[in-house]
């Protein structure tokens, strides 16, 4: 629920999206499509750092 949780989610979108373009550069469809699901496991644990954070909100 912390800030290095919230850098990690951003990382994983980072490092997806450089891997799905150096996949669009060479043609290589599987670095494509790694490059997509880093993005969208990015995307899962920012949301639920944000379902954390309300909840907490909420809490307090």
């Amino acid at each position: 629920m912390g800030l290095s949780d919230k850098i990690s989610a951003e990382a994983d979108k980072a490092k997806g999206k450089l891997k799905e373009a150096a996949g669009k550069v060479t043609g290589d469809d599987s670095k494509v499509a790694e490059g997509k699901a880093e993005q969208a496991k990015g995307e899962l644990k920012g949301s639920v750092e944000n379902v954390k954070d309300k909840a907490k909100d909420a809490i307090d």
